[in-house]
């Protein structure tokens, strides 16, 4: 499949966005409404980095690194597949933009153990993997990365859910401090851009979709696996009869529908049958189901004609990366005049 080479033209807009994501697995729903509909959306109206995330998801997978290599190209076909245009979007690869490490590591100077310790995102995803005392120095200095990430791109926006606004928080405190270090605005603060659809749970009801939970539809699919996913999806525990009256809170197929189903007026008119009763829960999955097969299956078509020229998307990944370090550059050199330390 033909595609656009990277632009470095900047958008009409003069909001600059930095958003992406850990290669750690393909993408899912969960990511579809959560980023990539909005992606589709900003890269017509500001200038979008998109980056993938390869060098911070081997902070927590140092004993897989083949798993985080393979799945950069993975999450590079999901992209092109939602409808990321790399004509308007510079994809890039972290890893390959060595400013960033460089950055990362002057930002570290600005922030103290204590303040990384506090920061509730990294307190929780510690939690979440279980290091306690055992944390990679790597992972515990991801806001000072993630500072690097935002500021070398100058970006105003940074797409985010609830649960990462204090880490946007923390790079703007970077942010103010080197400046004042460096007695003038170097860098730009950015502001967290929460997306209007809130996370989407997993299809076992649990809060979080996610590829470790095993409970999650990704966008490449198949259309059994789309069916054997819906047949599995959370509903009402308590609606134990058709007749019964059932309940809309926590029930997982019907946020689905809310998120993905494009007749919202017959979709409140199942909902009204469903609480006062009388209403199947198969009938529910089975409008949930035909929702999915729609929308992923022209995603699952872009993909496989995408992935028959994997070297092709690679050139996409190479332009993109090296435009978008050329803007880290840049940045960078800015910083180091700042500091004192161009010397030739």
């Amino acid at each position: 499949m033909s595609m656009s080479t990277p632009s470095t033209a900047p958008a009409p807009s003069p909001g600059v966005i930095l958003t992406g994501d850990r290669p750690t697995g393909p993408l899912h729903l969960g990511h579809y409404v959560g980023s990539l509909c909005n992606r589709v959306k900003f890269q017509h109206t500001h200038r979008q980095f998109i980056m993938l995330a390869d060098a911070q998801a081997l902070t927590d997978n140092m004993d897989d690194t083949g798993k985080v290599h393979r799945n950069v190209m993975e999450v590079a076909l999901d992209y092109l597949a939602a409808g990321i245009d790399p004509s308007l979007s510079t994809i890039l690869i972290q890893s390959q933009i060595p400013e960033l490490a460089e950055l990362t590591f002057y930002y570290l100077n600005l922030v103290t153990v204590a303040r990384l310790e506090r920061n509730p995102t990294v307190k929780q995803e510690i939690a979440l993997r279980g290091f306690e005392r055992d944390i990679p120095a790597g992972f515990l200095t991801y806001p000072a990365s993630q500072a690097a990430d935002i500021t070398a791109f100058k970006a105003t926006l940074v797409p985010v859910g609830e649960d990462q606004i204090p880490m946007i928080e923390q790079t703007n405190e970077i942010v103010r401090r080197f400046n004042r270090v460096a007695g003038r605005e170097v860098l730009v603060e950015a502001k967290a851009l929460v997306p209007e659809v809130g996370r989407l749970p997993g299809i076992d009801g649990k809060a979080k979709m996610s590829k470790s939970l095993g409970n999650t539809i990704n966008l490449g699919a198949s259309a059994d696996e789309i069916r054997a996913a819906v047949k599995k999806i959370y509903t009402d525990p308590l609606h134990l009869r058709v007749a019964d009256p059932g309940h809309l809170e926590g029930n997982v197929a019907f946020i689905y529908l809310d998120a993905f189903d494009p007749d919202q007026a017959g979709l409140a008119e199942m909902k009204a049958h469903y609480v006062r009763g009388g209403l199947a829960d198969s009938l529910v999955k089975a409008r949930l189901e035909a929702c999915l097969q729609e929308l992923i299956g022209p995603i699952r078509t872009r993909r496989e004609a995408l992935a028959q020229d994997r070297g092709h998307v690679l050139d996409l990944l190479r332009a993109g990366t090296a435009a978008a370090r050329e803007v880290a550059a840049r940045t960078a050199d800015e910083v180091k005049a700042a500091l004192g330390l161009r010397y030739f």
